[in-house]
């Protein structure tokens, strides 16, 4: 059986529609995910001048070797740790995180890498 690819689109409401209109939404996904990484690289490469307080936080944390990472979902934060830290990166988030209010703590956690993506 032959495959072969058209440049005539799909009839709408058939399996073919439909994997369609999922490759399209996976493209956007990843091209929108690209341009989000970048920002943040350009962000992240800028130095502490234009770095908040909580960014510099997490930054230092993870330079440490901090292993804790955020699950963010409908806007709730929540911090999940499978690893232990290195006893610099542990003490770092005991002395200077977890005594934070708790806005600016979530301030923090949002800036660790998130389970939610790569």
């Amino acid at each position: 059986m032959a495959t072969f690819k058209s440049d005539v689109p799909p009839e709408s409401g058939t399996d073919d529609a439909r994997s369609a209109d999922t490759e399209r939404a996976e493209t956007e996904r990843n091209r929108i995910l690209t341009a989000a990484r970048r920002n943040a690289g350009s962000v992240l490469g800028r130095g502490s001048d234009t770095e908040t307080p909580s960014l510099q936080l997490a930054r230092e944390y993870l330079s440490l070797g901090g292993r804790r990472r955020s699950k963010i979902d409908d806007n709730i934060t929540d911090v999940r740790q499978w690893d232990e830290d290195p006893p610099e990166a542990e003490r770092f988030w005991r002395e200077r995180v977890e005594t934070l209010s708790k806005d600016e703590r979530k301030q923090v956690e949002d800036f660790l890498p998130t389970i939610n993506t790569p």
